[in-house]
């Protein structure tokens, strides 16, 4: 049997986590475009979409640390439906905005969702090797992956299509209502969710988290492996600028009809494309071995570059797309496989803040690359094709290094395996699932 499907048939507990998953992200991606349409019809700057891009990624790097903390104390499951309740009200205020004095009340409303989702995210992540058998777990993972690009390239595209037809506040309430209904999956899942059993905390250090924040800062220090998996997705946002540009390409060099949704739309629905085939098609031509994992990193980063540089050049709307699918591709293979590794790795009481802590740092790099990219277009007068190239370019600088951090691997010593389900959820007397 196919492992994707024989995992969805025979895990319960996964298959609702990810249900809820596909919800959220189709209502996500529907209000994505809304936004930034939104943000470029009313001030028609590309700074503003910078600034929202760096809105929507910078309260997680600094929430992040507190979050991990979170994760590893408490009840994953009850965070992550609480996580989902208070995101889907807080987006109903969108429906607020609706001319440019108020688009402040976007940039808030956006960054208190974020910071919802900075607890949601590593609690999801972490989660999954204790609903999932070690045999599952990249399977789980590449199917997360495909569901999350192929949310983004339907809901991208629907997107579009919707706010340019129905308007923008219909994609804000799907949005809102998609979070509602992925609570409602997560309410069914059954399984031991507090990471272990603690003594309660005493003095201040504990009370704060201080102290679970420094112990998780020591173990990455004395694993160099585990530091270097965790900065995989951090350079990939040093050239994250680039999802700035599909927003500026979609707009103003090849743009559809006379808004600008539809061209966002195309070209973020070629990104999840791409997005959801990378990690699905490596895992079916090279395995799961974590060692070809690691050295398909790599080259995936210079993938990414080449596409990128590529994406100057493309005459029309179309080549356009193909370019940031393949792109993406590698784009893929990079968050996936790195999430992996740092899966089979990590153990349980740590999860939560490794999770958070490498989450963190993509955000807060990826800010400052939508940042530059912004000020490169609004303010110097670049051009995005210019800026594509120069991104694209940029990708490589990661791809070296971590061919150098490759050559001089050592295989850490063996670790605990994570807990795990040896069936369909089955729950072990020893007061976890594995």
């Amino acid at each position: 049997m196919n492992p994707y499907i024989a995992l969805l048939r025979q895990n319960r507990n996964f298959r609702l986590l990810y249900i809820g998953q596909t919800i959220s992200q189709l209502g996500d991606w529907f209000n994505a475009v809304a936004v930034y349409a939104l943000l470029l019809d009313l001030t028609g700057s590309a700074t503003a979409v910078a600034w929202m891009m760096i809105v929507q990624f910078l309260p997680v790097a600094i929430v992040g640390p507190i979050a991990g903390v979170v994760v590893d104390r408490v009840d994953r499951r009850r965070l992550m439906i609480a996580s989902d309740v208070l995101r889907g009200c807080l987006i109903l205020g969108l429906l607020l905005v609706r001319r440019a004095e108020h688009v402040w009340i976007a940039y808030v409303v956006m960054a208190l969702t974020v910071a919802a989702s900075a607890f949601f995210e590593p609690a999801r992540t972490a989660t999954i090797p204790n609903i999932t058998s070690d045999e599952e777990l990249l399977p789980a993972n590449a199917l997360a992956a495909a569901t999350w690009s192929a949310m983004l390239a339907l809901g991208a595209s629907l997107g579009g299509v919707v706010t340019a037809v129905a308007g923008r506040n219909v994609a804000f309430l799907i949005n809102a209502a998609s979070f509602f209904w992925s609570a409602s999956f997560i309410v069914r899942t059954r399984y031991h969710s507090t990471p272990a059993d603690r003594p309660p905390p005493s003095g201040i250090a504990e009370l704060t988290g201080l102290t679970d924040l420094i112990e998780g800062v020591r173990y990455v220090r004395q694993r160099s492996h585990v530091a270097a998996l965790m900065c995989v997705k951090a350079g990939w946002g040093l050239a994250g600028g680039v999802l700035l540009l599909l927003t500026v390409f979609g707009q103003r060099v090849f743009p559809v009809g006379s808004g600008s949704a539809a061209g966002i739309g195309v070209l973020y629905g070629a990104r999840g494309v791409g997005a959801g085939l990378g990690p699905i098609a490596l895992r079916w031509i090279l395995g799961q071995q974590p060692k070809t994992l690691r050295r398909t990193i790599g080259p995936a980063f210079f993938t990414v570059g080449a596409f990128y540089m590529a994406l100057a050049g493309a005459p029309a709307l179309a080549v356009a797309a193909m370019c940031v699918l393949c792109a993406h591709i590698g784009g893929s293979i990079l968050w996936v496989f790195s999430t992996v590794l740092l899966q089979l790795e990590v153990p349980d009481r740590f999860r939560g803040r490794v999770f958070a802590a490498e989450l963190a740092m993509v955000t807060l790099v990826t800010s400052a690359s939508s940042y530059w990219t912004a000020y490169e277009l609004d303010r110097v007068g670049r051009s995005p094709r210019a800026l594509s190239f120069a991104l694209g370019a940029l990708f490589c600088i990661p791809g070296v290094l971590w061919l150098i951090i490759q050559s001089r691997w050592k295989e850490p010593a063996a670790v605990s395996p994570p807990a795990t389900t040896t069936s369909a959820g089955e729950e072990v007397l020893e007061g976890r699932i594995g």
